[in-house]
């Protein structure tokens, strides 16, 4: 066994995004492609010598490549320890979890998130700190510096490692130990929720289905919900994780997951349905006859949160991304504790949790999750949600009802416009930011803007300043329109709408959303030029 040295030269296309690497598979099949990323990573740390490194993904195409070569790569640059998810398996909240109960220095979660997986498609790589969080942007600001320059790296010239047997290996100096991915996720959740409510609630006739979507958390759902809490046999689908997610879209949308839509606006729907996406960390929830918006989900969780042994404390406060809309800020203020709005990006919520400030966080893009990691939870949100229906004994629409009718209903709604071409999204964007000065008290209609602004964060904790994280125009009366473009994609860019209007009055709580938003997505492309600059008719999802 030996220590090799390659030669090797950069690529300029390193740069990670919000939530690390991520590119289509040939590109991280060509030449040295994953491995100077992963190199740079570790070129980027210091004081890991003998420390134990995390690794594990949501099972996509190109995974248990990447894991081989991740293995033999720390041990070649002198990790002393490493835990490897069986079958290279590991959500990215268990991964998480992982990082924070055996104290590991840092961890490599391979996953695109919800992005499609196969030959062709999606890959994603992404370091996460010791707290169990992703990278905060000076590590991932070095880790890009470094591609940049990168003229080598380190490999042991060995054997790949059986990834499918729980057991011990050896590489270098390096232990290896695979481990079951589940079984450590399942024991933190039996220690913040009430098992034995859920299971008397499911074990009464109260019907549930949740939808894997043949990804990362099928195993976890079905070891937790079917094995642990007495599901019915089937209430899990699409359960076995592919390299394809079967073919399809692994973004628990209305759009990506319709069948479970359709399924809960039956006249027979079962109590309480959900999904989570491909790395395990966003999620659906829809109640019979109800979908449930992530922002409101986040404020409802957050209202009721005290009804888990995991949080019947209370809450020390709630962080919210920017573009997530209110809801969970009057929740906040009637609970009297902090509301935090940050940028996108998890990481964001990293310094607000270590610190105390916040316990749930969550973003509208369907992630929500608190303290007991660093990462949203998908898996967390469905069974925060089982714990409050066992014991308010309420269905989740009349839940939900009461909701608005003791804090006003947020009605919102995001637009995406996927593949725009780069060229003219910047320069939608560019063209936006033109307009700030000038857009305060202009008329649109009925609307009036009152301010609008590039949002810039500035951290509480570390003093950081975050800017151009989205452009704001708010309009009187408490309605919004923010542009962005994400950071999740890998071709072309995605630009990013939300809309959101404030509806005190519970007697209007019955409209449709996109009709109660219609005057303000009309005026959004108004100010934004949306169809004549992308030449886009429509959304690619309405969300």
């Amino acid at each position: 066994m030996t220590i090799k040295t390659v030669s090797t030269t950069p690529y300029s296309d390193q740069k990670p995004g919000t939530s690390g690497l991520r590119k289509k598979v040939p590109v991280f099949q060509q030449t040295n492609y994953a491995e100077n990323f992963i190199q740079s990573i570790f070129d980027s740390l210091e004081g890991f010598a003998g420390e134990t490194l995390v690794i594990g993904g949501d099972g996509r195409y190109y995974n248990r490549e990447v894991i081989q070569l991740a293995i033999k790569m720390a041990a070649a640059n002198g990790f002393g320890r490493m835990l490897v998810g069986r079958g290279g398996i590991l959500s990215t909240p268990a991964a998480s979890n992982v990082i924070r109960k055996y104290k590991a220095f840092g961890g490599i979660v391979l996953s695109a998130s919800h992005n499609p997986g196969g030959p062709t498609e999606d890959f994603g790589i992404k370091y996460n700190i010791g707290n169990g969080g992703p990278a905060p942007e000076k590590i991932t600001d070095a880790i890009f510096a470094r591609t940049k320059s990168i003229d080598s790296y380190k490999i042991a010239d060995v054997a790949d490692v059986n990834l499918d047997l729980e057991g011990t290996h050896e590489i270098e100096g390096m232990t290896i130990t695979v481990i079951d991915p589940v079984s450590d996720y399942a024991e933190l959740m039996e220690q913040l929720f009430d098992f034995a409510a859920i299971r008397a609630l499911l074990s009464g006739g109260f019907r549930i289905v949740f939808d894997a979507m043949s990804a990362v958390t099928g195993p976890y759902a079905k070891e937790i919900l079917e094995n642990r809490l007495g599901a019915t046999k089937g209430s899990v689908l699409n359960f076995m994780p592919l390299p394809d997610f079967g073919g399809h879209h692994p973004d628990p949308n209305l759009v990506h997951a319709r069948a479970l839509y359709e399924t809960m606006m039956a006249d027979d729907a079962p109590d309480f349905g959900a999904a989570s996406d491909g790395d395990g960390d966003r999620n659906l929830i829809i109640g019979k006859g109800i979908f449930v918006t992530p922002s409101d989900s986040l404020a409802l969780l957050a209202a009721n949160a005290h009804l888990a042994p995991g949080y019947a404390k209370g809450l020390a406060g709630i962080a919210r991304s920017m573009p997530t809309s209110g809801a969970a800020d009057r929740v906040a203020e009637k609970l009297g504790i902090g509301i935090y709005e940050t940028p996108t990006g998890w990481k964001f919520f990293g310094n607000l949790l270590d610190a105390g400030l916040a316990t749930i966080c969550g973003e509208e893009s369907a992630g929500t999750g608190s303290n007991h990691v660093r990462e949203k939870d998908g898996l967390w949100a469905v069974l925060l949600w089982l714990n409050i229906l066992a014991v308010r004994k309420e269905s989740v629409l009349d839940i939900v009802k009461q909701h608005w009718a003791s804090y006003g209903r947020n009605y919102y709604s995001r637009h995406d416009y996927e593949e725009v071409d780069t060229e003219a999204a910047n320069g939608l964007m560019a063209n936006l930011r033109d307009q700030l000065a000038t857009l305060p008290g202009k008329t649109f209609g009925a609307l009036t803007v009152a301010t609008a602004d590039d949002f810039a964060y500035n951290d509480p904790v570390d003093q950081s300043v975050s800017k151009n994280q989205g452009i704001r125009i708010l309009f009187e009366g408490g309605s919004r329109v923010v542009f962005r473009l994400s950071g999740t994609g890998t071709s072309g860019a995605t630009l990013r709408v939300y809309i959101e209007r404030f509806e005190p009055d519970a007697a209007r709580h019955d409209v449709d959303t996109q009709e109660a938003l219609a005057d303000l997505i009309a005026v959004a492309d108004t100010i934004a030029g949306i169809r004549s600059r992308t030449g886009r008719d429509a959304p690619t999802v309405i969300t």
